[in-house]
């Protein structure tokens, strides 16, 4: 069940009303949708049912409650009249720009990630990607350049104007990544590592939650309402591939997930192709159907010399074809506008 409170509802009466749901033996969690703040009523079926006109009898500031079955209620569609539009400096994501997140996989040294940035914004894209903690299979593998990767980040992004995404991988790291990067990342392997999805719920950035290797759609919009329920309403959904019994491709991109989430949430949503596909030559077609399926946005691979690169190399895109990728999508998705703005 959710509490909506009124527009005008102060700190100290939306603090009230928790007070008295904790009181009666259930929990509150406060997040804020549009305007309002909503209180998340945490408890069993039964003892929420008498709550409902209590509330509402209690509270004048109270403006409506709400039962929910879906386990989601924070990220369904059916908490927010429209889409969320998620702001970070002069970007907005969700909106009808297309916003594409471009770099290398990791952050190798000065040089290349300089090269990285200047490549990514000649060819349109508004953030730099790249990761300074690198989760990796083998312990053996490279494991990124730590503070030392975040401060390059921030460097080359702020020398060509672009903003910054990478990966957080622990609670305790979260201040630290915070410092450097405009939306902090959670990749696959951490999607339902709750300790640091409440935490990142608590952060003022938004954050880029990407889909389980093996999870569902609604095992995804779970793992979102851990952040939300925390109070953090900037969440951005990444569909980077699922595990399948197919091995042509690294992993399987499911876009099927990208209309049957705008069916679900009002979250923006964006695909990466890159890691989905483990092969750079896959990398445009994907793009280009993720476009077509309504993404707004893409999360791509792109490294000045692939070859030589430290981390997924195979996948990475050459300037060239990042370019020509662009090109593409950009046509993909003025077609698509058209259509839109033609239909009765």
């Amino acid at each position: 069940m959710i509490i909506v409170m009124s527009r005008d509802a102060t700190g100290t009466q939306i603090q009230n009303v928790t007070q008295w749901i904790e009181s009666v033996g259930l929990g509150a969690k406060i997040a804020r949708a549009q305007d309002r703040t909503i209180i998340g009523v945490v408890g069993e079926g039964k003892a929420l049912l008498p709550l409902s006109e209590m509330a509402k009898q209690r509270f004048s500031q109270v403006e409506d409650v709400v039962q929910l079955n879906c386990p989601y209620p924070l990220a369904s569609k059916d908490s927010r009249s429209s889409r969320t539009i998620i702001r970070t400096g002069d970007l907005e994501i969700g909106s009808e720009e297309l916003v594409v997140m471009a770099g290398p996989c990791s952050v190798e040294s000065e040089a290349q990630l300089m090269e990285a940035a200047y490549i990514v914004k000649k060819g349109g894209a508004q953030v730099l990607r790249g990761g300074a903690f690198k989760p990796r299979t083998s312990p053996y593998s490279f494991q990124g350049l730590g503070e030392r990767g975040l401060k390059l980040l921030r460097k080359a992004a702020d020398s060509v104007g672009l903003q910054v995404v990478t990966e957080v991988m622990s609670a305790e790291d979260v201040p630290l990544v915070e410092e450097y990067a405009d939306i902090l990342q959670i990749g696959t392997r951490n999607a339902q590592n709750f300790p640091l999805l409440k935490r990142v719920g608590r952060s003022a950035r938004p954050v880029l939650l990407k889909r389980g290797m093996m999870s569902t759609v609604d095992e995804f919009l779970m793992a979102a309402e851990y952040i939300l329920s925390e109070g953090n309403s900037q969440v951005i959904l990444c569909e980077r591939g699922i595990r399948t019994f197919e091995t042509a491709t690294r992993s399987t991109l499911d876009l099927s997930a990208v209309p049957v989430l705008r069916e679900l949430t009002h979250l923006p949503i964006v695909v990466d192709p890159s890691h989905a596909a483990g092969l750079w030559k896959y990398v445009v077609p994907l793009a280009r159907a993720a476009v077509a399926a309504g993404a707004d946005g893409l999360l791509v691979e792109v490294h000045p010399e692939p070859e030589k690169a430290l981390c997924d190399g195979p996948q990475s895109l050459r300037p060239e074809t990042f370019y020509t990728l662009m090109e593409e999508i950009r046509s993909v998705k003025a077609a698509i506008s058209r259509k839109r703005s033609s239909m009765p």
